[in-house]
């Protein structure tokens, strides 16, 4: 993994906002042209996954960039074909789907953590080819981001996240079980990887040592992944506002939040 020096956050910014305004015209492109898009992201704890998502995120609309964060199954979900919780959020014409942790969490911390047995997980990889051809074959373009980082960088994020008070909803029960289980996970990213790296539907793997340039590195790749155009727009004009006429402002007494700042 690289060891650049530390990206500043001007910089960081700037190139940002460019990726960002990118990312609108792939809306645009995806709305008007009724694509149908999947992005899964998967790795270790505390690679970045989160921060990713959210730059992808938080210029465009969430109608259409849809942001898939599953909880714990239920015992119904349990019960049910392993695949079948995740099919009701692919997406539709118009839509891009972001799943943060997918249908891999079989592969690893379901293998990990010993909620599967031994031959579900191999069940899993070796059908799980089939199942992305298949939603391929639908229309769907399926992109797939591994987040990785390094030993002494998750544990310095994982203390970061037990003093920031902002954080510590981050810091789970899970999270702190699987920080002994390095090497476990990462022989299950390694069986994963050799099971579902494949040429209809590859792995990409985001160096996540630096977040800022992680964040930079995955959209851009991202954005290369999908064969957008911008779509034309008419220049806005806008229409002139109502005349006043009879309004008067009422002799309300409004709530008025204190202006302490």
């Amino acid at each position: 993994m690289s060891k650049n020096k530390k990206m500043k956050r001007k910089q960081f910014e700037k190139e940002l906002e460019v990726l960002q305004g990118e990312l609108v015209k792939m809306q645009e492109w995806v709305k008007a042209s009724g694509a149908k898009i999947c992005v899964l992201f998967e790795g270790r704890d505390t690679a970045g996954k989160g921060g990713v998502i959210k730059r992808i995120t938080e210029r465009t609309s969430p109608r259409v960039f849809r942001h898939i964060a599953l909880a714990a199954p239920t015992e119904r979900e349990k019960s049910q074909m392993y695949f079948q919780r995740y099919m009701p959020y692919l997406p539709a014409a118009g839509e891009v789907i972001i799943f943060d942790r997918s249908w891999y969490n079989r592969a690893g911390v379901e293998r990990v953590m010993g909620f599967a047995t031994p031959e579900e997980v191999e069940y899993f990889l070796r059908f799980a080819p089939a199942v992305e051809r298949s939603i391929i074959h639908s229309g769907i373009i399926l992109i797939k981001y591994w987040l990785e980082v390094s030993m002494e960088n998750q544990e310095e994020r994982l203390r970061a996240r037990d003093e920031d008070p902002r954080k510590i909803w981050k810091l789970t029960p899970m999270d702190l079980k699987s920080y002994t289980h390095w090497y476990d996970y990462s022989r299950a990213r390694d069986a994963m990887f050799a099971a579902t790296d494949t040429t209809d539907s590859p792995w990409y793997v985001v160096d996540g040592n630096d977040k800022r340039r992680a964040r930079l590195n995955c959209i851009t790749h991202l954005l290369k992944q999908v064969p957008y155009e911008e779509v034309p727009r008419k220049p806005v004009k806008f229409p002139k506002r109502q005349a006043k006429g009879d309004y008067k402002e009422p002799d309300y007494p409004y709530r008025i939040v204190p202006e302490i700042y």
